[in-house]
């Protein structure tokens, strides 16, 4: 799909709709448009978890190839998640040839890449807390976002395709992991009782 922006405000939503791919006006808060927005905030949340993650890409040895690894892994689900998008906006009846949808294959490709993290992670003993580093705890930002992103693409029931629901599941694992693996094998665990008050 070609783009042109030429100009960023329209007055077209100032009455509370919006166009979807192909035209038809919709309320702002109707689920389809609040599933893609909730992509949209996902999406700047990656970005977000891209700089924190530059700031440790200057350094030496494995630590830097890991989080160059790790850029251009947030990089690709950046683009990915523009792609979906693209895929809410567009109503069934105003699908095109060529269309991009989220498939089988890309998540597959997703739970290859927990498959080839979780090699070099320790099992767990216990729950995460977020935290950490500063990409270790915006990637549990984009977890809980991503959650949430999944949640607001059930609402949209079967006018979506399912493939979406699949893919944003297993991207919000994947989000899990990359945190974990961005903290270097050092976490902070929940420790069930301990700060009970006297």
């Amino acid at each position: 799909m070609p783009i042109s922006i030429t100009r960023v405000y329209t007055r077209l939503g100032d009455s509370g709709e919006t166009a979807l791919v192909g035209g038809r006006r919709v309320p702002k808060d109707s689920a389809r448009i609040v599933a893609y927005g909730t992509l949209d905030e996902l999406n700047a949340a990656v970005g977000l978890a891209r700089v924190f993650n530059a700031e440790r890409m200057t350094g030496r040895g494995a630590g830097r190839e890991r989080h160059r690894w790790l850029d251009e892994v947030l990089k690709k689900i950046q683009n990915q998640l523009f792609d979906l998008g693209s895929e809410l906006a567009t109503p069934p009846d105003a699908a095109y040839d060529g269309m991009f949808r989220i498939g089988e294959g890309e998540v597959r490709e997703l739970e290859q890449l927990m498959d080839q993290c979780q090699r070099d992670l320790k099992p767990l003993k216990s729950f995460v807390l977020p935290g950490g580093s500063p990409a270790a705890a915006q990637l549990h930002v984009c977890r809980t976002v991503c959650r949430r992103a999944e949640r607001r693409t059930v609402d949209c029931g079967d006018a979506v395709n399912r493939e979406c629901v699949r893919y944003l599941n297993r991207l919000s694992d994947l989000l899990f992991i990359l945190s974990r693996s961005a903290n270097g094998g050092e976490e902070p665990l929940w420790e069930p009782g301990r700060y009970r008050s006297a």
